[in-house]
């Protein structure tokens, strides 16, 4: 049971498509499968940090933010969205398949910051993170393991969450990598290109948020 719930919030975390998966899904196909997997760690690590903090009762601290705060919030995350869509336009007119090995950029961090601004930035995860810590404590589906082991439940609990989220991200970079060889150049800017409409798309249904 305790695996299965860890399993069911994970994925529910990580599957649903959003600004995240459109990410780690661009980073696979403009780079290669490390800058994909780079990706998908680093929103997976912070799907189990945000887990653990949220079961562990971090939010409900009261820290007096002022009323308009999530307002400003939501600014940035449009923001920071509606760059990285910018980006991933202008790479779809530019854009060329290496034709050998040395022409595939190197690792770098990109991919990482790129997942932080887009996960910190955005309030619709802290308010899943604080419905599951509410679920799974209100309900009492944890049983009597996080009365008696407290913390070390949390901490498998949101690990659990974590991996399930890695494998799903895992899972999503391997299918576009594998297809690398078969996708035309051309192909590739069009794909390129829908991602960078579909994130402009999130971006602008944040930024309507803060008017509704």
């Amino acid at each position: 049971m305790f695996a299965l719930l860890g399993i069911f919030f994970g994925l529910m975390a990580s599957v649903p498509l959003g600004p995240i998966n459109f990410f780690v899904a661009s980073q696979a196909l403009k780079r290669d499968f490390l800058h994909g997997v780079l990706a998908g760690a680093t929103a997976s690590f912070f799907d189990a940090v945000f887990c653990f903090v949220a079961l562990a009762g971090f939010f409900r601290i009261k820290l007096r933010l002022p009323a308009y705060s999530m307002s400003v919030l939501k600014l940035v995350a449009a923001v920071v969205i509606f760059l990285l869509a910018r980006k991933l336009i202008i790479d779809s007119k530019t854009f060329e398949i290496p034709q050998d090995r040395n022409s595939v950029p190197s690792a770098a961090p990109k991919p990482i910051l790129g997942v932080m601004l887009l996960y910190l930035t955005n309030p619709t995860l802290y308010m899943y993170w604080i419905f599951v810590a509410g679920v799974v404590t209100g309900h009492n589906l944890l049983g009597h393991n996080l009365v008696r082991y407290g913390t070390w439940t949390a901490v498998a609990f949101a690990v659990v969450v974590g991996l399930t989220s890695f494998g799903w991200y895992m899972g999503l970079v391997r299918f576009i990598s594998s297809r690398h060889q078969r996708i035309k150049q051309e192909t590739f800017r069009r794909i390129l290109f829908a991602l960078g409409l579909a994130l402009i798309g999130f971006a602008v249904y944040t930024l309507a948020t803060v008017f509704i």
